[in-house]
């Protein structure tokens, strides 16, 4: 199911919602009763988020494993804290999950599962005079960080309508900050658009009268792409097949909660962000960001393939290449994680 002020104290409070994620402090080492699962303190990472507040993913795993999160606010942030041993598994975009693959020495970093899909959207502020991409000439657009899921989406949408980045030659100002500093940047005047994710998306429009030129999904060939996938440690999957068992579970019966109860979502949400971030969100933003993403387990392999093409053109993944063999968890290796996969 698809379940889609400028004010200082506005600017500062949102920016606290959107800002530097809080990054927990973790052991390197994981003992057999511990999960350390990191996410963002994101809408699009509802799963994670709404499967701990409902205390979902407690109750799959039982009293004997504890659950540690690590909030993060970017997905490079993750794969270093995988690579380093302190993240047993995590919710991120296709971007970082590629990169985490191919750059681990043994390919030791998979896709176990989808966790959402769409939710970005292009903002337009309202005094910049962009009806299509025919007006991106001598604009400044932003997206959140360099190498991620939104960078490699606008540089690409830019090469496919003949335009350049400044710094390749261009005439496109392409300018990469975090959410919350996108958002300061937009109620000053300073960019002329945005390609973000929600609710930053949603934020722009209700707050600052942006307008939302298209949803990215609206220029996929299938109209659907992957924006947050659950990834892991290969060597922790098979050694705890049976708590990897358990978080996919419970991962799948939130997704189906979520899809049933978008409005009890919302309220666990907020939650969440009250006694995270110390603010929350208005019912309609939330609703309405919620409108543009699909919860779902799908990790839309399709769109996984042409995010790796796409990162290699823009010369993200190095001089030699690419080979994606393997970036999914291989559940013939796994008899335990076979039925609920196969979902």
């Amino acid at each position: 199911m698809k379940m889609r002020s400028i004010i200082l104290a506005g600017i500062v409070g949102i920016s606290l919602i959107l800002a530097v994620g809080i990054i927990v402090k973790s052991d390197r080492t994981a003992p057999e009763n511990k999960i350390r699962v990191a996410y963002f303190p994101n809408l699009t990472h509802a799963v994670p988020i709404i499967g701990m507040e409902r205390g979902t993913f407690a109750q799959q795993i039982g009293n004997y494993t504890v659950i540690e999160p690590v909030l993060f606010d970017s997905g490079p942030q993750v794969i270093e804290s995988i690579f380093a041993g302190s993240v047993d598994i995590a919710y991120v975009g296709p971007g970082p999950a590629i990169n985490g693959f191919l750059k681990s020495e043994h390919h030791d970093v998979k896709i176990l599962s989808g966790a959402a899909s769409g939710g970005v959207s292009f903002i337009v502020h309202p005094n910049s005079k962009i009806n299509s991409v025919a007006d991106f000439n001598g604009k400044k657009i932003a997206a959140p960080q360099i190498g991620n899921t939104q960078d490699i989406s606008l540089r690409t949408y830019l090469s496919e309508n003949g335009l350049k980045p400044a710094e390749k030659g261009g005439s496109v100002i392409v300018l990469n900050v975090p959410n919350s500093d996108i958002y300061t940047l937009f109620a000053k005047g300073d960019i002329d658009a945005a390609w973000v994710p929600e609710p930053t998306a949603t934020l722009l429009v209700q707050k600052l009268n942006g307008t939302r030129l298209f949803n990215e999904e609206d220029i996929w060939p299938e109209h659907r792409f992957a924006s947050v996938l659950l990834i892991a440690r290969e060597e922790y999957v098979n050694q705890h097949p049976q708590i990897i068992h358990k978080w996919l579970e419970a991962n799948q019966q939130t997704i189906d909660w979520i899809n049933s109860n978008p409005e009890q979502t919302r309220i666990l949400f907020n939650q969440f962000l009250k006694r995270e971030l110390g603010k929350s969100l208005s019912d309609n933003l939330i609703d309405e960001s919620l409108s543009n993403l699909e919860i779902t387990s799908d990790p839309v392999v399709n769109s996984i393939e042409t995010f790796a093409k796409r990162a290699d053109s823009l010369g993200y993944l190095g001089r030699h290449g690419y080979d994606l063999n393997g970036i999914f968890f291989d559940i013939n290796s796994n008899s335990q994680l076979q039925e609920v996969l196969l979902h």
